[in-house]
């Protein structure tokens, strides 16, 4: 019996190990989610208070190693990611990802809150971690601004035919929405001034509100709502940051709206590149 015992316990350590080491394995992962979740949600960070934000997007050229110093550029160009920005965040301390996700709130929360990057990479050894986030450039081959507008409206009532998860709310699938000229020329100067000016908010350096702005332009609507994204190339990782994102979601299955008008514009002297703009109304 006692040869029998000293088996299963020298049987059990490989097990045992294989398990820890697949826990670790998760962690980057749960660190992805929980930044995400972050984004997900206005932020107070550094006096200021944060947009709702698209998902990072998990690329593992951006996977680099959490231990040494790493040249970023030359990193990324071996791993043929075709980078304008990046930015990295080294932790050493937290052992799971709960407690690497509260030292980025505490000293790290304006880089995960910039809209600018778009995908994301995290790699984790022991207690060393390495947080790398990047936005590549624009690949998409986009045509003029009421083309793309287009899409993401022919996109955006492709999600509205379903039922839909948006966050911890559930909405029916309601009905589709037509395209409206005003709505859709506000959001074209909208997107301009946010790639022009280098800003991203609904609110423009004039104060004005997508309320304010739809009223100006002479739109009728007694409701109306707005979307924006910053980075993403194509109307289809538009619309998909914006269903990943619970309020943004919201917005997009909202059974009140009847009308949209969406646009893009590009600036490469902006951070983010690209932005786009969906407005909704209803006559």
């Amino acid at each position: 019996m006692r040869v029998l015992s000293s088996v299963l316990r020298l049987a059990s350590l490989p097990l045992a190990l294989a398990l820890a080491s697949e826990a670790q394995a998760d962690e980057p992962a749960q660190l992805i989610d929980s930044i995400n979740s972050y984004r997900s949600q206005p932020q107070k960070c550094d006096k200021q208070v944060s947009l709702e934000l698209p998902p990072l997007v998990s690329d593992p050229r951006l996977v680099l190693p959490a231990t040494g110093s790493v040249d970023l550029r030359s990193a990324l160009a071996q791993a043929n990611y075709p980078m304008v920005s990046v930015q990295a965040i080294t932790l050493n301390g937290p052992q799971d990802a709960q407690a690497a996700m509260k030292a980025v709130q505490e000293s790290f929360c304006q880089v995960v809150l910039a809209p600018q990057f778009i995908d994301i990479g995290v790699s984790q050894q022991g207690r060393d971690w390495r947080i790398v986030l990047a936005r590549p450039l624009l690949a998409g081959k986009l045509g003029d601004w009421q083309a793309e507008g287009q899409k993401l409206l022919t996109m955006i009532n492709s999600a509205r035919s379903q039922q839909r998860q948006c966050g911890g709310q559930t909405f029916a699938a309601t009905t589709p929405l037509a395209w409206n000229a005003v709505l859709a020329g506000v959001a074209e100067s909208h997107t301009r001034a946010m790639a022009n000016q280098n800003f991203l908010d609904h609110v423009d350096r004039d104060g004005r509100t997508p309320g304010d702005r739809a009223e100006l332009a002479g739109y009728a609507g007694q409701v109306n709502g707005e979307i924006i994204a910053a980075g993403q190339d194509t109307p289809r990782k538009v619309v998909d940051g914006w269903l990943a994102s619970p309020g943004h979601c919201a917005n997009l299955m909202n059974p009140q709206f009847s009308e949209l008008g969406a646009a893009y514009a590009v600036d490469p002297k902006s951070d983010a590149g690209i932005y786009w703009t969906a407005m909704f109304g209803a006559p």
